[in-house]
């Protein structure tokens, strides 16, 4: 079979654009509210208007990217976002834009970026296939534009902000999702998506009835172990980090080294660190056994960093334990997005991913809420402990339960899921299922 690394590649650059265009909405977005609004309050309402709609669309979307098809899917939802976007910044120069009216774009938004990540996931392992590129170096390739879009689209998204204004900056934002749909509509064939749903019950493919297609993808996550197992870490160990990012590290600048600039350089130093520990993991990752990368990297990632703005004074120390953590969870989400791909039956693949996803990332909304709680009741230090606590008894899972060690197992074709009968993967997320 002759390769065809051009759908990969177009996909990748796609995802590329996309994210830096959604590293700096989320500096863009709550400035232009709390500057519109003068209120954190209604900033705060917003991000969950977006947050909400996003998990939803991803738990519950997957029947209907079946039904529509994946590569359909993600080109409209792209374009729709694009529209969504673009109509904030124009209707607020048109001093026409509401604060309902904002909630109301923003919750579209969001609803149209869950369908187009989960269906951009969908089509992934098809272009991965096509290009003969081994799974976990493709996984890696994504997570890596990933990383560099988050180093990379704050910082932008700042400094345009200041020549441009926000406005201006949600407009280029709402660019990238209309460039994202034209390189996906240009670079994937059409056969690359064609993916169907099988029934039982002798029904047209792709037209299983919706709860019984969301049924089946929820009977897969109980059955598989691991992936059940993968879900439940990171539903923990992503509230315990949207606590860090939203509240311990924000107060322990604030309070503790009197710094934005201190904040600033913790969340560099991570970035940094997670952008090498991925260009190295890029070249290995076929080569390296997955579960003691994945183990001991997780371990490193995870509840140092508490441990770090609890007990370290020393500035450097922290930010070299940061940079330490960003080069250890580096292979994390190639490992996840690879295994998931290889285990998750092709027909399956919309459904599970998104409900996968949906639940990884429920405790995010959390996070802050218990990181406020912990710090006012606890106190900074105590706060950190006991996140850094729930963060290491998660990250010691594998360890003691067998499954896991299904990591290092190349996937053996099933003849039949728990949901009925599939197709095995074609190929070994867009970012991985479930992710961090």
């Amino acid at each position: 079979m002759a390769r065809d690394r051009r759908p990969l590649v177009g996909l990748l650059v796609a995802e590329g654009v996309s994210l830096v265009g959604s590293r700096m909405s989320m500096v863009a977005l709550p400035w232009f509210t709390l500057v519109v609004t003068g209120s954190a309050v209604r900033t705060g309402v917003v991000a969950f208007a977006e947050m909400l709609p996003y998990v939803l669309a991803c738990a519950l979307g997957g029947p209907l990217i079946d039904r529509v098809g994946a590569r359909r899917t993600s080109i409209v939802a792209d374009l729709g976002s694009a529209a969504a976007v673009a109509t904030v910044p124009l209707l607020h120069l048109a001093g026409l834009l509401r604060f309902g009216t904002l909630i109301g774009l923003v919750a579209v938004a969001g609803l149209l970026r869950g369908l187009g990540d989960t269906a951009k996931r969908v089509v992934f392992p098809e272009t991965v296939a096509a290009a003969g590129t081994p799974m976990t170096r493709a996984t890696s390739l994504h997570d890596g534009l990933s990383r560099l879009a988050t180093l990379l689209g704050a910082p932008l998204a700042g400094l345009l902000i200041a020549v441009l204004d926000a406005p201006l900056v949600l407009l280029l934002d709402a660019g990238t999702f209309l460039v994202g749909a034209v390189l996906v509509a240009l670079a994937v064939p059409h056969h690359l998506s064609a993916v169907e749903s099988m029934p039982r019950d002798g029904a047209a493919p792709g037209r299983e009835p919706y709860l019984v297609a969301l049924r089946a993808g929820l009977r897969y996550l109980r059955h598989d172990r691991l992936v059940h197992g993968i879900v439940l870490m990171l539903l923990v160990t992503n509230l315990a980090d949207a606590a860090y990012t939203a509240v311990l590290t924000p107060v322990w600048a604030t309070e503790v080294v009197r710094s934005s600039t201190a904040l600033g350089l913790l969340t560099a130093t991570f970035a940094l660190g997670a952008v090498l520990g991925n260009a190295v993991f890029t070249v290995v990752a076929d080569r390296v056994p997955r579960f003691a990368v994945f183990t001991v990297g997780f371990l490193l990632a995870g509840a140092p960093r508490f441990v770090a703005l609890a007990l370290l004074d020393r500035l450097w120390v922290i930010y070299l334990v940061s940079f330490v953590a960003g080069v250890s969870v580096a292979a994390i989400n190639p490992i996840l997005g690879a295994v998931s791909f290889e285990r998750i039956p092709e027909a399956l693949r919309a459904r599970v991913l998104g409900l996968a996803q949906a639940a990884a990332w429920a405790g995010i909304p959390l996070g802050g809420l218990l990181g406020g709680l912990a710090v006012q009741e606890l106190r900074l230090p105590v706060a950190c402990l006991a996140f850094a606590g729930a963060y290491l008894l998660v990250t010691l899972m594998p360890f003691v339960m067998p499954v896991w060690r299904e990591l290092d197992r190349p996937p053996t074709p099933p003849a039949e899921t728990p949901a009925g009968p599939a197709t095995a993967p074609a190929g070994a997320e867009v970012t991985g299922a479930p992710r961090r």
